[in-house]
């Protein structure tokens, strides 16, 4: 059996590829390498000692789908990452965003429903909008998502949700995610960006390293201890374990009609300004930074409730802010070194 991961050459997917690889599984990737390289197998590999097979397609065209399920008939469990994932970007094309992120799930589900292939969802805490409520959990009304971002990790919930009501064999699992930070502990793989990064952490360690001039910090007046944003910032690491024992779930209830939905966050909420200060106490690094105007769409806190998939899949965050930032830091400093 092998299990399939969407955007397996991307941030979240190269560290879950890697898990899986560690726990024995083996694991087709597939990756239009829009937003990453080619080079990210090589981490994987000197990782893990394995390289898992590839395939450079992209989801939203049917016929290389097509070819690809029927070159590998035994897929057994799916993880979807591939998606676009940038919110500010969202704001500004839209229907990029409605193009590429539902039509690569619609195309995928229909190979994942015709064989009820176990089904992983790459959700998002966006799907919550501004809660009334925090810490945030998942029986927290969705509200109108702030960004078309947001919008098609809703819409794609919705799309799976009514897939397994109308299919009695097909059970899925959604993974809200807060805020992924950190790199793999090797610092041989970790968030890489292609431009001007969109997420926090890798513009702060690419500002420390020189290559960004200043760090923005997007809005200084939120309702909010120091007014500035706050997020839950969990470790890729223990992102990717959460996957791992979400897909084990899923398998030893495989072919029972179900689709659950798990937050997967630290529970702690962490301002912008707090989150500096950590990195800097942690690398001994200065964090040259300005405020400026806070960019359309952001939420102003958001943090997890994550007691539910601790009760139920029995996972829960190990790592600590400092040893995020810290793997960050150290991710950033061998990139081209």
């Amino acid at each position: 059996m092998k299990i399939l991961v969407t955007g397996g050459l991307g941030y979240i997917g190269s560290h879950v590829t890697t898990l899986l690889l560690q726990n024995g599984m083996e694991v087709v990737v597939v990756d239009n390498l829009e937003n990453t390289r080619i080079d990210v197998l090589d981490g994987i590999e000197s990782i893990t000692g394995k390289r898992p097979n590839f395939k450079q397609i992209d989801v939203c065209d049917s016929n290389q789908l097509k070819a690809l399920f029927d070159e590998f008939s035994d897929i057994g469990g799916i993880i979807h990452f591939a998606a676009h994932k940038s919110v500010s970007e969202s704001v500004n094309e839209p229907l990029k965003y409605y193009d590429n992120n539902l039509g690569g799930l619609q195309q995928l589900l229909k190979h994942a429903l015709a064989k009820a292939v176990p089904f992983i969802f790459s959700s998002s805490c966006t799907v919550y909008g501004q809660s009334d409520t925090l810490p945030i959990s998942e029986n927290e009304p969705l509200k109108q998502a702030t960004s078309p971002y947001g919008s098609t990790k809703k819409i794609g919930e919705q799309i799976i949700e009514d897939c397994c009501r109308a299919n009695p064999d097909f059970n899925a699992i959604l993974l809200r995610y807060f805020n992924p930070v950190g790199a793999h502990p090797s610092a041989k793989i970790g968030e890489l960006p292609k431009g001007i990064p969109q997420n926090l952490v890798p513009y702060l360690t690419q500002t420390v390293k020189g290559i960004r001039p200043v760090l923005k910090v997007f809005g200084s007046s939120y309702n909010t201890p120091d007014g500035t944003c706050i997020r839950d910032y969990i470790h890729v690491m223990d992102l990717a374990d959460a996957h791992i024992a979400s897909l084990d779930y899923l398998l030893k209830n495989k072919n029972t009609s179900s689709c659950e939905v798990y937050n997967v966050g630290t529970g702690r909420g962490v301002s912008v300004l707090e989150l500096i200060q950590t990195f800097e106490e942690a690398t001994g690094e200065k964090v040259p930074y300005e405020f400026a105007d806070p960019r359309p769409g952001d939420t102003v806190s958001a943090y997890a409730d994550a007691s539910k998939i601790e009760k139920i899949i029995g996972w829960k965050a190990k790592y600590s802010l400092e040893e995020s930032l810290s793997s960050s830091w150290n991710w950033e400093k061998n990139l081209n070194s």
